[in-house]
């Protein structure tokens, strides 16, 4: 992919006036990374604005005791908004960036980032716009993780993972993560689902027998 072509993959970008443009095209790069590629992780300061053209990365932290909480993905067409609050505030990240698959990535050198944050309102409003809507959804994350029902929760995230499908792969652990919880909270609520025969579980595989009833307490209040 060459340096022109990847601006088309951001609509927001591509209105923004040539003395803006050229700086920003000439001076950024595309990176391919491997899936379980580490992007970023606590302790390391960013040295480059990250836009997303291929692939996903999932952002995530780590408490003290070693319990981990999916914050959010980046996917195609976005950013990362830790990455963008970290370049603003000049901040250590505290989470970490884990490429879930292959990754092709735009990585904009900070200075130009800086220079083209104070000289354009185009390029401000294209920044800002993605960062304010994840963080409007990192609200809704931390209101489901202190007030909702951890049934009801991971009612959704198994239909949700397994789509059209009626199976998902993911560990015990992998789901506490997701959810922000405990991997023994999942494990009992995932036996309990078992016992009521909704679904069918074997070493990092979960079956859904009974979507319906998955569907009912999923939309519970």
């Amino acid at each position: 992919m060459t340096s022109k072509d990847w601006v088309a993959h951001f609509p927001g970008l591509k209105a923004l006036a040539p003395e803006i443009a050229k700086p920003l095209v000439e001076t950024s790069r595309v990176v391919v990374l491997p899936a379980g590629t580490r992007i970023f992780g606590p302790g390391q300061a960013p040295d480059a604005y990250l836009l997303l053209i291929d692939g996903t990365v999932r952002v995530q932290q780590a408490s003290s005791a070693g319990r981990e909480i999916v914050l959010y993905r980046v996917s195609a067409g976005e950013s990362c908004a830790l990455t963008t609050a970290c370049l603003m505030g000049y901040e250590e990240y505290q989470a970490e960036g884990i490429a879930e698959t292959d990754v092709e990535a735009v990585a904009i050198p900070r200075s130009t980032f800086d220079d083209l944050i104070a000289r354009s309102a185009e390029f401000r409003r294209f920044v800002f716009t993605a960062f304010s809507v994840r963080v409007t959804n990192l609200f809704r994350i931390i209101e489901e993780v202190a007030f909702s029902r951890i049934d009801v929760r991971l009612a959704q995230k198994l239909l949700e993972l397994a789509g059209p499908g009626a199976q998902v792969e993911r560990t015990h652990q992998q789901l506490a993560a997701e959810l922000g919880s405990a991997r023994e909270v999942i494990g009992r609520q995932l036996n309990e689902f078992q016992r009521r025969g909704w679904i069918a579980t074997s070493r990092g595989v979960i079956n859904i027998v009974r979507a319906e009833a998955l569907k009912n307490l999923a939309a519970a209040p």
